[in-house]
C-alpha cells in the first residue's frame, strides 16, 4: 500500500533535483506533532531539523514573566531550525505546534554537513530563510501598529495557506498566547468575525465560511509575506540564478 505521507509535501524538499533528493531520503524520519507539543526551547538543541508536511508550528518568543508572542508561523513551506544554516547550535526562539499533523526530521549534524557542501539544498535554504526574516520583520509592524481584530485575520490565513483545510483545532487561550493578548481580548476579536458570517468557532475548533471577506479584513502584513513566499515557486526546482538573486538581495 502506498503511503499517504512524502518528503515532496513539503516544499523545500520538493524544491531538490532528484540526486540530492535521493541523497537526503536516508536521514529523513517521519513524525507526528501533537497539537501544542513544543518542538523547541529557546537555547535547547534538541539535534534534528524539522521539514512539516501536514503540521503547522509557530515560533514565539516568550519572555521571562511566561508572556509570548508568535514571530513566525511555520508549515509545509519551510523547515523549523534552520537557523543552522547562520552558524548558531541552539534555537534562539521556542517552536511549538499549533495544527497537528506530520513532519520529516533529519538530524541536524547531518544537516549541517550537507549545507557545509552547498548545492541546492543550501540553495533552497536561503531562500526560505529570506521569507521566513520578511515574515518575522511584517509580524514586528503587525504587532505594533494593527489591532487585534487585523492580527488574528492575518494569522488564521497564514495557518489556513499551509493546512488543506478550512478548519483550525485550537483554544482561545492558545491563541492568545500566539498574539501575545488575553484570552478575553481573542474571545472579542473571534465572536465579532463570527458575527460577520467569517468564521464559525464552537468548542476549540474554528470553521473559515467566508475566506474572501476574511482576506477584506486582514492587514496589508497579509499580502507582504504572502508575496515573499510565493516567490519560492515550490513546483520548480531551485537552481544558482535563484541563488544568486538572493545574495545580491541579502
Amino acid at each position: 500500500m502506498t503511503s499517504p505521507h512524502s518528503p515532496k509535501q513539503n516544499h523545500i524538499l520538493a524544491a531538490l533535483p532528484p540526486k540530492d533528493y535521493v541523497h537526503l531520503l536516508p536521514y529523513l524520519e517521519l513524525v507526528s506533532l501533537p497539537l501544542g507539543w513544543a518542538v523547541y526551547e529557546a537555547g535547547v538543541n534538541r539535534g534534528y531539523v524539522y521539514f512539516p508536511t501536514t503540521c503547522v508550528i509557530s515560533k514565539l518568543c516568550v519572555t521571562e514573566d511566561g508572556s509570548s508572542t508568535a514571530i513566525a508561523v511555520v508549515g509545509n513551506e519551510g523547515a523549523v531550525g534552520i537557523s543552522l544554516i547562520m552558524g548558531g547550535d541552539c534555537a534562539p526562539s521556542r517552536a511549538v505546534v499549533h495544527c497537528a499533523g506530520y513532519a520529516y526530521r533529519m538530524k541536524s549534524v547531518a544537516l549541517k554537513r550537507d549545507l557545509a557542501q552547498g548545492g541546492m539544498l543550501r540553495s533552497a535554504a536561503l531562500l526560505y530563510t529570506q521569507a521566513l526574516i520578511t515574515q518575522m520583520a511584517q509580524t514586528t509592524v503587525c504587532n505594533r501598529l494593527h489591532s487585534i481584530d487585523q492580527r488574528l485575520c492575518r494569522w488564521l490565513l497564514l495557518s489556513l495557506d499551509r493546512t488543506q483545510s478550512n478548519s483550525l483545532t485550537m483554544t482561545q487561550e492558545f491563541i492568545g498566547s500566539m498574539l501575545g493578548v488575553r484570552r478575553e481580548t481573542v474571545t472579542g476579536a473571534a465572536g465579532d468575525l463570527q458575527q460577520s458570517g467569517i468564521i464559525k468557532y464552537h468548542r476549540g475548533h474554528i470553521t473559515v465560511l467566508n475566506r474572501d471577506n476574511l482576506e477584506k479584513r486582514v492587514c496589508e502584513c497579509y499580502a507582504v509575506v504572502k508575496k515573499e513566499y510565493d516567490r519560492l515557486r515550490p513546483h520548480e526546482t531551485i537552481g544558482h540564478k535563484d541563488y544568486n538573486v538572493l545574495v545580491a538581495w541579502a
